[in-house]
């Protein structure tokens, strides 16, 4: 069975206190959504953080049948404030925090020329602030746990394309923001995932292909349970070794 726990001291007796949890935001649909019950495969709980109860609701009966129980909490990322309360209410969970992914994005295609301050300043608040601000609320039990943070990118990064020049841009920003972060966090035994699919059988995917007025066909994609199985292994990683970049596409197919 996984751990999310990389301290090498040993653990105590079972003492009663409730195993440490995954915090996964983004975790009603799409990749978010394939980490929790990756997760919970391996007898891992989750915070489930989302927009919309009722998904995160269907993801959490799904974990119940794979062993655990994970706590559903509905928060807008757009919304700092939200942000805030919702690092407040996974504190006050009394849970142990293991392990931090963020999994939350938002994508808006158009041309520099067509895009307005106010549709990028809401991309950079739900794909880099968010983040930012959650990571900051829980890096301290994170620490003391010497646990693991994942930050789900995407291959926009080193593959921008006309239209998505705002999207690129926040996903540049969570690049600098993981990398920067890990060189400050290492040498307390945490460790700080990046991660960049390529295209990816999602929601956000289809409307992407929507926007973009192509045909959106899953099975020409990669799998959001491909991205979730890497993300897995990765954390269930010796202390002696840590993924810092997984950089993963679509199979190429003749």
């Amino acid at each position: 069975m996984m751990t999310m726990s990389q301290s090498n001291q040993p653990q105590p007796e079972n003492t009663g206190s409730p195993r440490g949890v995954a915090v996964v935001t983004g975790a009603g649909s799409g990749v978010g959504r394939a980490i929790v019950l990756e997760l919970a495969k391996s007898g891992v709980a989750c915070c489930l953080v989302g927009r919309t109860l009722s998904k995160l609701e269907e993801v959490a009966l799904l974990t119940e049948c794979a062993g655990v129980k994970s706590i559903p909490m509905v928060a807008d990322l757009g919304d700092l404030g939200a942000v805030a309360a919702l690092a407040q209410r996974i504190c006050s969970s009394r849970r142990r925090i293991d392990c931090l992914v963020h999994s939350a994005a938002a994508i808006t295609v158009s041309r520099v020329e067509d895009s307005t301050v106010e549709e990028f300043s809401r991309l950079m608040t739900v794909n880099v602030l968010a983040p930012f601000a959650l990571t900051k609320q829980l890096l301290p039990e994170i620490c003391a746990n010497r646990g693991q943070i994942v930050f789900v990118n995407s291959s926009v990064v080193s593959h921008p394309a006309p239209g998505t020049v705002t999207y690129a841009a926040t996903k540049h920003a969570l690049k600098g923001l993981a990398d920067g972060l890990r060189q400050e966090v290492n040498a307390l035994g945490v460790r700080v995932i990046s991660v960049f699919p390529g295209r990816t059988a999602t929601p956000l995917q289809a409307s992407l292909f929507e926007l973009e007025g192509r045909q959106y066909v899953p099975k020409r994609l990669l799998q959001p349970e491909d991205v979730a199985a890497m993300v897995v292994q990765a954390l269930a990683l010796a202390p002696t070794a840590e993924v810092t970049d997984i950089l993963i596409r679509p199979a190429i197919k003749s």
